[in-house]
């Protein structure tokens, strides 16, 4: 069943939200500019770190032994990852040998999920219908019910027992005679399901801490790489626990970084940046440094993407109340809510291509420089056979 609730705003309410609204969206335009131009300039020294980088590495072809060859040099290096370390699961006391062991906790809980249709209504106010749905399923935290909006559902999630998510790094992990530093174990990925090797007599000591007041019934549960606490795995009832484990096998890696003696630590380029990489299997040195130029480029598009976004949504708050102004008349308010819709989308576009420009001077002159020649050079043309035209 669905559980709706209906508000009502009047046209001065509006109005006055909207005046309020002013001061966030001023420091979302400023926190906007701030990343585009941010980034930027991340996006140049990061790429220029990488290419001093590749400019400076050299292939290791054995790590089966300390070549004072290599020490403080950068280099590509592949061999294999292992690790004698055996990982011990805080929780249920369970062991493995790997390079990582992580746990995954779900909880199955009631979830409230809503929907709102508003409509403006003659004279400014609107009417917002909001709908309410509630249903079981397997959440990564606990669900505070007491919020829910239906009181036929309010405060009826349990979470009697609660695990915290984990992940355990092996300490020492040999790349043949060179041991890997953290930052490069903690980039091994390749996890695969672990087998959780609970003896009975293991199972049977949770079931009592777990449960000291049903003890005696079969509350937890060994699947393959999960723990299941509740009676039925097969049927979840609201407060069972999931609890799935993945663990990363020793493993074929391919590495850049700086020799540092028996170890290794990330490139500091002159600019200061740090680089270094981790890729699985048997991959070539420049294959690994285009995938870390591509990655950065990927990152740089990601970032001037949110921060013109952001800069739209400032721009379009800054201009809510013409459109509120108007709803007095709701075809109207319509009208003038698309319209400074598009001219928000539109500035937003300009000031970001603007501060990027801008950034470009600071950061890469040279390019900046040419398209800002270039900008003006058409505007010129286009002042110019306008005039002819006129003539």
């Amino acid at each position: 069943m669905a559980y709706t609730e209906t508000t009502s705003q009047s046209w001065f309410g509006r109005m006055g939200n909207a005046f309020k609204s002013l001061v966030a969206a001023l420091v979302l335009f400023a926190g906007g500019t701030w990343l585009l131009y941010y980034n930027e300039g991340r996006s140049v020294a990061t790429a220029d770190a990488i290419s001093e980088a590749q400019r400076a590495a050299v292939a290791m072809p054995d790590v089966e032994k300390i070549n004072p060859e290599f020490e403080g040099k950068m280099v590509h290096a592949i061999g294999f990852a292992d690790t004698k370390d055996i990982l011990t699961d805080s929780f249920s006391g369970f062991t493995t040998t790997a390079i990582n062991l992580k746990r995954q906790v779900e909880y199955y809980q009631w979830v409230e999920s809503s929907k709102s249709e508003t409509k403006q209504k003659l004279g400014g106010g609107t009417e917002t219908v909001t709908t309410y749905t509630y249903a079981e399923r397997w959440a990564s935290n606990p669900v505070d019910s007491s919020r829910f909006r239906d009181p036929a559902y309010a405060g009826r999630n349990s979470a009697p027992i609660t695990v915290p998510a984990e992940t355990a790094y092996a300490q020492n992990v040999s790349f043949g005679a060179y041991r890997l530093p953290p930052f490069v174990v903690q980039s091994i990925s390749g996890e695969t399901p672990s087998t959780v090797n609970l003896a009975p007599d293991d199972i049977d000591a949770l079931n009592e801490r777990l449960f000291p007041d049903t003890y005696g019934r079969a509350n937890v549960h060994v699947q393959g790489n999960i723990i299941y606490l509740g009676p039925t795995p097969t049927s979840p009832r609201n407060g069972d626990v999931r609890i799935t484990y993945t663990e990363v096998k020793p493993a074929d890696i391919s590495i850049l970084a700086k020799v540092l003696k028996d170890t290794f630590e990330e490139f500091r380029a002159s600019n200061n940046n740090t680089f270094s990489r981790v890729s699985m299997g048997n991959v070539g040195m420049e294959n690994m440094f285009g995938d870390a130029f591509s990655a950065n480029a990927t990152l740089t598009w990601i970032l001037r993407a949110v921060g013109t976004v952001v800069i739209v949504i400032a721009l379009a708050m800054f201009m809510s109340p013409l459109s509120v102004l108007a709803s007095v008349i709701p075809f109207l308010g319509s009208i003038v809510g698309a319209g400074t819709g598009l001219v928000a989308v539109l500035l937003g576009l300009a000031w970001s291509f603007f501060i990027i420009a801008i950034s470009w001077l600071r950061f890469r002159p040279l390019l900046g420089g040419g398209l800002l020649v270039l900008s003006v050079a058409l505007l010129v043309l286009l002042f110019i056979s306008r005039k002819k035209k006129s003539a």
